[in-house]
């Protein structure tokens, strides 16, 4: 059985330093003030934007972009960078080690989570419980 998607939202942010900013503002208003996964869904799609943007093609005059769906009574965040030279997200087995942190706390809240190639670019997806009302986030 396949599950329906609906895209909510779609848009391009330039790789730059503020665009975990306007991630969470973008994400903020199609949530609403009072959704009960708003600061899951922030924190994770902020860490999701700024690895981008330190650590691939977005970041050096690329784009983000970021798409949020809903999926089987779940919304679902995606962000797409421009590539990392065959570098792919992962969690380091070490969880004090220096770097990795924001893919741990993607994982400590998203409800599920993941990366796909897509060519040399990469988008790390991330699934949240949602309350939905004709395939929209709703607080209530």
């Amino acid at each position: 059985m396949t599950m329906r998607r609906q895209i909510i939202m779609a848009i391009t942010l330039p790789g730059t330093e503020r665009a975990p900013r306007a991630a969470r503002l973008y994400a903020r208003e199609l949530l609403g003030p009072d959704h009960p996964a708003l600061d899951p869904v922030l924190t994770c799609v902020s860490e999701a934007v700024t690895n981008a943007v330190r650590h691939t093609a977005s970041g050096a005059g690329g784009k983000v972009g970021l798409l949020f769906a809903a999926e089987g009574g779940h919304l679902v965040a995606e962000v797409a960078d421009d590539g990392a030279a065959g570098a792919r997200p992962r969690l380091h087995d070490d969880p004090l080690a220096e770097h990795g942190r924001g893919l741990r706390i993607i994982a400590a809240l998203a409800e599920s989570w993941g990366a796909r190639p897509d060519g040399d670019r990469t988008t790390v997806w991330m699934r949240f419980p949602a309350l939905l009302r004709d395939g929209y986030p709703h607080s209530t």
